[in-house]
């Protein structure tokens, strides 16, 4: 097992490019993180955990999509649909996802998971709009 507190280069590079394929257009509007906790969320998450040859990269991100509705998870519902569509994965299916969900966790956070959503796709589209 690795050390801890030590860094892996090529993970962290890789991770970060992932997290700037999924999040484009976020650039420099997200809350700072504490130094380990960025670390830990480019090199692990990014950089190993989302990088595994089980699952395509489209079905790892409907899976988190998925359990961030479950878990009623608002503020990273904004970013992981973002990631979602930058990845082509269309409305349709991240809608289907959600009622999907509502059978397992609940109307409430379908609903708001839907709230959530259309305000993905409007200011996404805006900015679609605004750079042609």
């Amino acid at each position: 097992m690795a050390d801890a507190g030590k860094s892996d280069p090529e993970k962290l590079e890789k991770g970060l490019g992932l997290a700037m394929q999924l999040f484009a257009g976020l650039e420099g509007t997200t809350p700072p993180m504490p130094a380990e906790l960025e670390r830990h969320t480019f090199e692990h998450l990014f950089g190993d955990v989302w990088q595994g040859p089980e699952l395509e990269l489209r079905e790892r991100s409907l899976i988190t999509c998925a359990v961030l509705v479950a878990l009623g998870r608002e503020s990273e519902q904004h970013l992981h649909f973002r990631g979602a569509r930058n990845l082509g994965i269309d409305r349709e299916t991240l809608e289907a996802m959600i009622t999907h969900v509502a059978h397992y966790a609940g109307w409430p956070v379908a609903v708001s998971a839907a709230r959530v959503l259309d305000q993905v796709w409007a200011e996404m589209d805006a900015a679609a709009d605004a750079a042609s």
